[in-house]
């Protein structure tokens, strides 16, 4: 029965020319600004409240704009990958190289420090 009716009202609609079947709309892919866990943004947060002097409004404040700037120009996984070539870049000998040397490290800690110095820039007021 539900499958009369809607072929009644197809035909219906052709007969009388009063379709509208709404044309395909291309739709662009949306990048996730919002990857990053809540408990990596509030280590974060927390580590640069920290740094910057202890637990203010102003540098909560400041330090939370500063893990949004850098969301938004890394994925988490750049970030998490970043994170860890730069803590462990030290480790001495070769066994530091594997962290040191290759390209992909260099490329991420750079990308990491220059979205943080600019985060740096747009979120602290001096």
């Amino acid at each position: 029965m539900k499958n009369t009716a809607i072929l009644s009202l197809t035909l219906i609609s052709l007969i009388t020319g009063c379709t509208t079947v709404p044309e395909p709309v291309a739709v662009e892919p949306v990048a996730q600004i919002n990857d990053f866990p809540t408990r990596d943004r509030v280590e974060y947060v927390l580590n640069c409240v920290a740094q910057h002097g202890g637990l203010t409004y102003i540098s909560q404040y400041a330090c939370g704009c500063k893990i949004d700037k850098i969301a938004e120009k890394m994925t988490f996984t750049e970030y998490e990958a970043a994170k860890t070539f730069s803590y462990l870049k030290s480790t001495p000998g070769e066994s530091g190289g594997v962290f040191r040397d290759p390209a992909q490290s260099k490329d991420l800690r750079s990308r990491l420090k220059a979205a943080e110095d600019d985060a740096e820039k747009s979120c602290f007021v001096k």
